[in-house]
């Protein structure tokens, strides 16, 4: 500093720290309302006070600017703010209105101590400058520790909360009240899980699906990542799940495939509906089907406890079709109005009206399904059907190509 004025009145100042400390802490107090919550009020105060005594100082000493390190204690305050789930806008709005409340004491003073007005801006523009270089560096440095603190603590949570979903999964005792805490979600009613997954590998698509997903229903679930490109989710409560299923507004999150498992009570109900959302992800890769589907365990369970045994059920659908379980269109095409016709509450006009054909056009496929599998369709018709059901359902996995 070039005016011999500003260290005079840094070291003026630099007597009565304590005073200014405090009146700037009450400052702060007034404008932001946690401020003098228990939990950070003293390390406010200190770090006030540490602030305001390496600016005075590097003042009196001429002490560059770029020699500027940020106080023990307002990294202590940036960790203590992350600790207690305030954010690093709200840990960086107390340097703001800090340095706006130093800045109106200080140029104020030097107004009143330097009478000569070139002097007064040169001192004005000294120190404007060397405070906010200060006040940038600090703040820049309380930042990233608030950062890394917040992450650190995410990892610790995130590692008690997958320890705490692997044990309620594989079925090991747990102390309910304490698993609750653990993951922020409640275990003592309805629980449903969601399956999401996706092949490009993206975890944002699927944060983004899932928050579509929150959005549309009006719930916040439990999240925890299936490996690198799914995620499980359950939802507490009776939540009324949307009639359409919703898309994400930032991209339609295109590729990707949800499983559900169904609604269940309890920690029991926590494992059995995660169960049977594998269950329906299970059917759906082996259906291959394709992106942006929604497949409910309530939907597959038959075509899930048929094909337990994937070779079994291949060689059971094989003996019971015979040619009528090749992959080519027409076949396909025959499959499907042949369960349309033997299927419960199905029939030749049932039949012609889903599938919007003719009623002869009906007759003519069953004849043709009849001579491909070499019998009538009334011959082992409940096997037929469950064939017929393993073929639509798991299609590549248990047809020939």
């Amino acid at each position: 500093m070039t005016v011999p004025a500003v260290r005079a009145l840094a070291a003026t100042w630099a007597r009565d720290l304590d005073t200014l400390a405090q009146e700037m802490y009450e400052f702060l107090v007034e404008r932001i309302p946690h401020a003098d919550e228990p939990e950070i009020a003293g390390l406010t105060l200190a770090s006030c006070a540490s602030n305001i005594e390496a600016i005075l100082s590097m003042i009196r000493h001429a002490i560059p600017a770029s020699a500027t390190e940020a106080p023990v204690a307002a990294l202590e305050h940036a960790r203590k703010m992350a600790v207690h789930g305030y954010g690093i806008d709200a840990t960086l709005r107390f340097y703001r209105l800090g340095h706006a409340y130093f800045w109106a004491q200080w140029s104020g003073q030097l107004v009143t101590a330097i009478p000569d007005r070139d002097e007064l801006v040169t001192a004005l523009h000294e120190t404007s400058t060397f405070v906010f270089h200060y006040i940038d560096v600090v703040s820049a440095r309380v930042g990233v520790e608030y950062l890394a603190e917040r992450d650190r603590r995410q990892r610790r949570a995130a590692v008690v909360r997958d320890d705490v979903v692997r044990a309620l999964l594989a079925g090991e005792p747990v102390d309910q009240q304490r698993a609750e805490r653990a993951l922020g979600h409640r275990l003592d009613g309805p629980q449903r899980a969601v399956l999401w997954w996706t092949d490009d590998g993206d975890p944002t698509t699927l944060e983004r699906a899932a928050t579509a997903l929150a959005r549309s229903v009006g719930a916040r679930p439990l999240l925890v990542p299936d490996g690198p490109d799914a995620l499980g989710g359950w939802f507490f409560g009776d939540v009324a799940w949307p009639a359409t299923w919703p898309r994400d507004p930032d991209g339609d999150a295109p590729d990707v495939r949800v499983a559900l498992g169904r609604t269940h009570d309890g920690v029991d109900g926590f494992r059995r509906t995660r169960d049977e959302a594998e269950r329906a992800r299970r059917v759906a890769r082996l259906g291959g089907r394709r992106a942006a589907t929604v497949t409910a365990y309530d939907d597959v369970v038959l075509a899930d406890l048929l094909s337990r045994d994937l070779d079994a059920a291949r060689a059971f659908v094989r003996g019971e079709l015979g040619p009528l379980a090749d992959r080519d269109p027409a076949t396909e095409r025959t499959r499907a109005t042949l369960e349309a016709v033997i299927g419960p509450g199905g029939g030749v006009t049932v039949a012609a009206r889903e599938l919007d054909v003719h009623r002869n056009t009906v007759l003519q496929r069953v004849r043709r399904a009849e001579e491909l599998r070499g019998r009538p369709v009334t011959d082992r018709a409940r096997e037929l059907h469950a064939a017929l059901l393993l073929a639509r359902m798991l299609g590549p996995a248990v047809l020939d190509a």
